[in-house]
């Protein structure tokens, strides 16, 4: 894994830096907002590891401006702001997990391996594309298009979609959604879920072609062609 540290307390960032470098890690220092994104724009990372207040430019200002570039780099928050408004706030804002300070770094680094699985980085592998009925989902370039029309997807939907081609005909359920793209044990009642399946099935299911997200009742969603 090569992580990106964005951190202006010299002493946090280097202890994050060098405990991930101990366990097998390759890691880049950041010293603020700028600097990061500078630096994440320019070099490809499997993870971007961001304080929540930093002088030039705040997390929520990083992250922004990173995914307006379309780069889906999972980022964590790592905050003394444990609030959860500031927590809901933080990923919300694109961020793709939040951990409050103080905290074990076995924590940290546990997060960390799960959020770069994520990301497809092996660029040679020929199984990278997902396709159901006109539906085509490309893991490296993290496009998707129905037919011959691109779907404009942000990080959050792209991991949702991803989620629901790789397993066409199981009922996914709010829990399972929750826990394998938030990585978050919320509340399976919450209407987050509701509103992104909401978002996703107006750019998916577009006019001329089969729906294929459907409500499963009492359930969760599937994806499937129907007749």
């Amino acid at each position: 894994m090569k992580a990106l540290i964005i951190e202006d307390i010299t002493d946090q960032a280097e202890f994050i830096s060098q405990s991930l470098n101990a366990a097998g890690h390759q890691t880049d220092i950041a010293t603020d907002g700028q600097e990061g994104l500078l630096c994440a724009l320019q070099t490809e990372y499997d993870l971007i590891i961001t304080d929540r207040m930093m002088p030039r430019m705040d997390c929520l200002q990083f992250i922004k401006a990173l995914r307006a570039t379309g780069n889906t780099t999972p980022v964590m928050i790592v905050s003394a702001l444990d609030s959860v408004d500031e927590r809901v706030r933080g990923l919300r804002s694109g961020g793709d997990d939040y951990l409050v300070k103080p905290f074990a770094f076995s924590e940290l680094l546990a997060r960390a391996e799960i959020l770069a699985r994520r990301t497809p980085i092996q660029k040679d592998d020929s199984d990278h594309l997902r396709q159901l009925d006109t539906l085509t989902l490309d893991l490296l370039s993290r496009k998707a298009s129905r037919g011959d029309e691109a779907i404009e997807l942000n990080n959050r939907e792209f991991q949702i979609l991803e989620y629901f081609i790789s397993n066409p005909g199981r009922v996914i359920t709010r829990a399972m959604l929750l826990e394998r793209v938030w990585n978050h044990h919320f509340d399976p009642q919450t209407n987050v879920i509701d509103v992104h399946i909401s978002r996703l099935r107006k750019k998916v299911d577009l006019g001329g072609h089969k729906p294929l997200l459907h409500t499963v009742r009492g359930a969760g969603y599937i994806m499937e062609v129907r007749p």
